[in-house]
């Protein structure tokens, strides 16, 4: 049986745009907690007395918490879809930045991340399920806006990081508790909301593979590694950009911060730029142009000034954002009616794998210097050549 009859009755139902922006602002709630973690590592390691790998720790502590209940989470809500679970996961992250800010040991801090990423697995494979449920068929387009709210959330921590909490101090954290708060009352009105779509359209749900399912292994298990990539090389920018530029140009931690903003702010316009294309152009065309187009702007990125830096943190975020949205709808294709375990999955691999190298590259940072470890992650893009492997999209029905 074909899954068309899903997609066109997505389109016949239009597009949600008042719970597609919804969703969008609980994420940018969501991913500012996320990056306020990595913002205020500068802080936290002066006033805990942290080394670089206990900074990947803690990153890994986010991060890989999300990573194994994601995909779980997903395959379940693919059986059972819980849209009203949403505001318990930003519950949950409500209680993690509590945390963060009253934490008076490193454990504390290691349990506060851990709450943010326990939100996290829980908030991505429902939201991106709402997200398709509300696309009236621009699968790419809302996929986009869907990211475009985490995108602008990460590339808000580091300034709020600088003009709040460096100011003011670690307490200072417990005011964005307030926005969780009202996320938590957003994401009840849109579970309710998808609660009633998903019930109209259950008896559309297929999942039949349009594919060989050694095609589609081949192709699930290309894509995972092209997040891989994108993901390593982002978190040594989440994670440690602030660090190389302290270290390289002599910044201070709000200048480094504000470094950081500029290629997270790139990011999120790529993350937009992404979807709205994969639906004119198709998804694998974008992802072509993100993981390769970006390699020789990597590249050069550790032997330029100050000025040149900034321009090409905006220039390698833009690009390397467009891949996400393209490579979530692609898997979304590949393997239809399994919205939340394909979320899960790349949502979840995300983390994890940005959890385990941000562990990684703090050891090496510790062994071998920062300026190493942008050194070999600038060759990072040149696995993009692994496209070749992904089937034509024309064969994606």
């Amino acid at each position: 049986m074909s899954a068309q009859p899903d997609v066109n009755m997505q389109r016949g139902m239009g597009t949600a745009w008042t719970v597609l922006v919804a969703i969008s602002l609980c994420h940018m709630v969501n991913d500012v907690m996320q990056s306020m973690l990595a913002a205020i590592y500068p802080l936290l390691r002066q006033e805990f007395s942290l080394s670089y790998t206990q900074i990947g720790v803690m990153t890994l502590a986010f991060q890989v918490t999300a990573s194994l209940l994601q995909p779980v989470i997903g395959t379940v809500t693919d059986r059972h879809p819980q849209p009203r679970s949403l505001p318990f996961g930003m519950g949950s992250t409500f209680c993690g930045v509590l945390l963060l800010a009253f934490a008076h040991s490193y454990p504390m801090l290691l349990a506060g991340a851990m709450m943010i990423g326990i939100g996290s697995a829980v908030f991505h494979p429902e939201s991106s399920r709402v997200a398709r449920l509300a696309s009236g068929g621009r699968f790419g387009t809302a996929q986009s806006l869907f990211q475009l709210g985490g995108n602008f959330g990460q590339s808000m921590g580091p300034l709020l990081a600088a003009f709040i909490v460096v100011p003011l101090g670690r307490p200072a954290v417990a005011w964005f508790a307030v926005a969780a708060a009202l996320g938590v009352a957003m994401l009840y009105q849109v579970g309710n909301w998808a609660e009633g779509r998903r019930r109209a359209t259950a008896v559309q749900r297929d999942t039949t593979l349009r594919l060989p399912r050694a095609v589609v292994i081949r192709s699930i298990v290309v894509l995972a590694v092209l997040t891989f990539t994108k993901n390593i090389y982002t978190a040594s920018m989440n994670s440690y950009f602030t660090f190389f530029t302290i270290e390289k140009f002599g910044l201070t931690a709000q200048g480094s911060q504000l470094m950081l903003f500029l290629f997270l702010a790139g990011m999120a316009g790529g993350v937009m730029l992404g979807g709205v294309l994969g639906d004119k152009v198709g998804p694998l065309r974008v992802i072509w142009f993100s993981i390769l187009g970006v390699l020789p702007f990597s590249l050069i990125l550790p032997h330029v000034g100050l000025f040149a830096t900034g321009v090409l943190a905006v220039v390698i975020g833009l690009i390397l954002a467009s891949a996400f949205p393209a490579i979530v709808v692609f898997a979304q294709e590949l393997l239809p009616g399994r919205t939340g375990m394909v979320a899960g999955l790349f949502f979840g691999f995300s983390f994890g794998m940005g959890g385990i190298s941000a562990a990684a590259l703090g050891i090496l940072a510790d062994a071998k210097g920062i300026a190493t470890v942008f050194l070999i992650c600038s060759a990072l893009p040149i696995l993009g050549v692994l496209t070749v492997f992904l089937p034509r999209q024309d064969r994606l029905g």
